[in-house]
């Protein structure tokens, strides 16, 4: 029997079903995005009366998105490690912005903080803060590490952006706030040893719990998962010079294994892989962190960089096989495997 619509457009019956199909799955996915990106936009009110607190704001994206967030309106207290750091950037700042000193490994300098904050933002409470400071080294093949090389990332990145969160819960639970935790693609993909891919692990784990936990108290928890930018965690200098430290005290039997050439050649691989790969623009991390304040419906996970949205993540959701196949190209073989 010959349908009406082989009969009027002389198209086969079940070629114009899939058609009629495909076509609706595109109205509604079209539909689907509309409604998601008007609602991704939609920004949160009042921002002239609302504190943020941001550690790691010495240089790198704690000190742009500090000043960033000045410009918009926010009332911002800007942790920084240093006095100089702490300085140049009210310098750079309204009379608006405050900073205070803040070691994130010390109980004692983050309880003073806390006080500040809560001198700074009374009855209000603090709506935002950005767990930013972190560390690198010591970084590279894990067999060169000892425990203490460990500690001394997982106390920065991970234990002290714990603490920070746990002592200012209180003063977010009073503004319904936003907790912003800086992770990285190397939360997703172990590509070298040392503490740094651990950490970063542990704050996706944290932020994933805290989340979960802080919505029944109107608090909002957002990952930021930068790609490679160009900022003093990523220096060649200090990762190289901490790799020749490392590479120094290394048993003459383990220094065998890799080959005298091992060290020479891993630098190599690593400076080509970060000329490529590392960008200078970083305000495409801050412009997350801003998002994840700003909006009223803040995204859980953020991936900054062109190498974060379009390679490594993408590569986290592969088989193990060919994250080691990627990591196998980029750096080299010890010698005696």
């Amino acid at each position: 029997m010959v349908t009406e619509a082989e009969h009027v457009l002389g198209i086969p019956a079940q070629v114009f079903t899939c058609v009629l199909s495909y076509t609706f799955l595109l109205i509604v996915a079209a539909a689907v995005f509309v409604v998601w990106y008007i609602r991704d936009s939609l920004k949160v009110d009042d921002i002239d009366k609302k504190h943020v607190f941001v550690t790691g704001c010495d240089s790198g994206f704690g000190n742009l998105v500090a000043k960033q967030l000045d410009r918009q309106g926010f009332h911002v207290i800007a942790a920084c490690l240093t006095e100089s750091g702490s300085t140049d950037l009210r310098t750079a700042a309204s009379p608006r912005l405050k900073t205070v000193l803040l070691n994130v490994t010390d109980s004692a300098s983050i309880e003073r903080a806390v006080e500040m904050v809560r001198r700074e933002t009374g009855e209000r409470g603090l709506y935002g803060l950005i767990n930013n400071a972190g560390r690198s080294i010591p970084i590279g093949p894990t067999e060169w590490m000892q425990p203490e090389d460990f500690r001394k990332v997982m106390d920065v990145n991970l234990m002290g952006l714990i603490e920070v969160t746990l002592k200012f819960l209180p003063l977010l639970k009073k503004a319904k706030g936003r907790v912003v935790n800086v992770a990285s693609i190397l939360g997703r993909l172990a590509l070298v040893g040392g503490g740094y891919c651990l950490s970063k692990w542990g704050v996706e784990c944290f932020s994933d719990s805290l989340r979960r936990d802080m919505r029944h108290f109107g608090i909002k928890v957002s990952i930021i998962e930068p790609g490679f930018f160009k900022t003093a965690v990523t220096r060649l200098d200090l990762i190289e010079a901490d790799l020749q430290r490392l590479w120094d005290r290394l048993p003459s039997d383990i220094r065998n294994s890799y080959g005298p050439k091992y060290l020479e050649e891993y630098n190599k691989a690593q400076s080509f892989s970060m000329n490529i790969l590392c960008s200078s623009d970083i305000s495409k991390v801050t412009s997350c962190m801003q998002h994840a304040l700003t909006a009223k419906h803040p995204r859980t996970r953020y991936g900054a960089g062109w190498d974060a949205k379009l390679f490594w993540i993408p590569l986290s959701y592969l088989p193990a096989f060919i994250g080691d196949f990627v990591v196998d190209v980029l750096l080299p073989t010890p010698k005696q495997c």
